[in-house]
């Protein structure tokens, strides 16, 4: 029987997944994932296959080269389905405000689709003319 996620247990999911990259543990960040996890940024941007691969991409054990940080604004999750989707700001260099799309198996995430754009506006002023 696989593990079903409830809303709540999925937004500590992204949490855990955003604390992981803002320490810089790799480790922490790439076990929120299933073994065969698929991320990836169409069109062809970015194509990560498995957890072992996603450990490397954010850091592996040397971890990467400056700080990451990631901050969830909104985050929304059908039950039934267990699939999600956030809007986020991550700073890695630059600054980009962007969505994910994430499926969840077994309670960990299977896959993830992101779309973002580069801006060194902060999400307030980002979304100013776009709020709900």
């Amino acid at each position: 029987m696989s593990a079903s996620l409830s809303r709540l247990e999925f937004i500590q999911l992204l949490q855990r997944l955003a604390d992981g990259w803002n320490s810089g543990n790799a480790r922490q960040a790439a076990d929120c994932f299933t073994e065969d996890a698929l991320y990836t940024e169409p069109p062809e941007k970015q194509y990560y296959s498995g957890r072992e691969a996603l450990y490397k991409f954010f850091g592996g054990e040397n971890g990467r080269a400056g700080e990451m940080n990631m901050v969830w604004h909104h985050i929304v999750f059908d039950k039934e389905n267990q699939i999600g989707a956030g809007e986020f700001t991550f700073t890695y260099g630059d600054t980009v405000h962007g969505v994910t799309m994430i499926k969840v198996r077994d309670g960990l995430i299977s896959n993830w689709r992101e779309y973002w754009y580069a801006s060194p506006l902060a999400w307030e002023d980002f979304i100013k003319k776009n709020s709900f």
